[in-house]
């Protein structure tokens, strides 16, 4: 028999159907109740719910496997018409199971968690490993303060602090794990030090590229790894770059510099390996795919640096009947963006287009590097 919708148990059936659970954690996803992690509104895939309102609809979203928004632009109040930035959410317990999977912890270890947000993933942790193995920190003092709230309802008291993430908590080091529930664009060497023969995993990457997991195991003071999944995360907030409309990044529109590449644009856009590879060579710009409304199959690949300076603009047409199979291109500011994708895109393409599985992360007291195959042979 089916558990009641909008119990813990039914996420617990929802993600054992879906093969979503790893060994070990199935007792915490059934025993810890998310609700107590909650605002009384989130937001569900656009939708707002209000538990006041609906509640039979909020506790139905609460137990399903979606991510839910909880904090808009840091808690700020909004005028009306801007830009709208998670900043802090429940994330999707699958993908959460994902990475405490690939955390692998045994009983014993001690958990550092960079991140508290809602506080509900130190919760799981805590289930599992005991209140006293587990450390979390944020450094959003109001998402502290109610973290330790959520955890104290749901019967559990880690430790839990307020602080900048990549400096770690050095006050309960050493950790056996360190996880961060946002994503990185480097690994601190303050988490290698206080975890120096553990295990380590982050959502990883720059503006072009995030959708990495780095699981890194540590040993002699160096950290190497690999990657995998493909999480969609926030950002750090320490350097976080900023974010808004499209219309927000284009300026000067009638100065750009015209040229046209035989690279289509899809190339990039539609590949993810590409787009890791060619993301270490402009791990500072993002990009975004518009798609022409008027059924042509037209599209504009816009990439837009993370300062705002520069932009450029790489058009797609089908190809059609005559001979010219290039695309136009328009760049302007001090960075030639389209230039510098269509390098890194030619390097990947002269190292036989490998996949992101072949590639691996080092870190060391001297910084990361990403590697290919085998760490001495460094790529980004």
């Amino acid at each position: 028999m089916r558990a009641p919708v909008g119990t813990p148990r039914r996420l617990a059936e929802i993600l054992a159907d879906s093969g979503a659970v790893p060994a070990g954690w199935a007792d915490s996803i059934a025993a810890v109740p998310r609700e107590l992690f909650l605002p009384d509104v989130v937001e569900a895939g656009g939708e707002v719910v209000s538990r006041s309102v609906s509640p039979g609809r909020w506790l139905a979203v609460v137990y399903d496997d979606v991510p839910l928004t909880t904090q808009i632009n840091d808690g700020r109040e909004l005028p009306d018409g801007a830009y709208r930035l998670p900043t802090s959410s429940s994330s999707m317990p699958s993908v959460m199971l994902e990475m405490l999977g690939l955390l692998d912890v045994a009983e014993g270890h001690r958990v550092l968690e960079l991140g508290a947000g809602t506080g509900y993933n130190a919760g799981l942790l805590a289930h599992r490993l005991g209140s006293g193995h587990v450390t979390t920190v944020d450094i959003d003092p109001v998402l502290v303060e109610r973290a330790a709230a959520n955890l104290r309802a749901a019967g559990f008291a880690p430790r839990v602090v307020c602080g900048a993430g990549e400096k770690g908590w050095p006050g309960g080091a050493p950790y056996e794990r360190v996880i961060a529930t946002y994503t990185v664009p480097e690994i601190p060497y303050a988490w290698v030090e206080q975890a120096p023969a553990g295990r380590i995993v982050a959502p990883w990457g720059g503006s072009f590229f995030s959708h990495s997991f780095a699981v890194l195991d540590v040993a002699d003071g160096e950290a190497h790894g690999r990657f995998s999944g493909y999480p969609a995360f926030m950002r750090t907030r320490t350097g976080r770059p900023h974010r808004g409309y499209l219309s927000d990044f284009l300026h000067h529109t009638d100065e750009d510099t015209p040229s046209r590449t035989a690279l289509s644009p899809l190339a990039i856009a539609g590949d993810a390996d590409a787009q890791f590879f060619v993301g270490l060579g402009v791990p500072d710009a993002w990009h975004l795919l518009v798609d022409a409304d008027d059924g042509s199959g037209e599209a504009t690949w816009w990439l837009l640096a993370d300062d705002g300076k520069s932009w450029a603009a790489a058009e797609y047409v089908p190809p059609g009947d005559d001979a010219d199979r290039t695309y136009a291109i328009g760049q302007y500011g001090p960075r030639q963006l389209w230039d510098e994708a269509e390098r890194a895109y030619r390097t990947w393409d002269s190292h036989g287009r490998p996949t992101r599985a072949r590639a691996g992360l080092s870190v060391t007291r001297t910084g990361q590097r990403v590697w290919l195959d085998a760490p001495l042979n460094v790529v980004g």
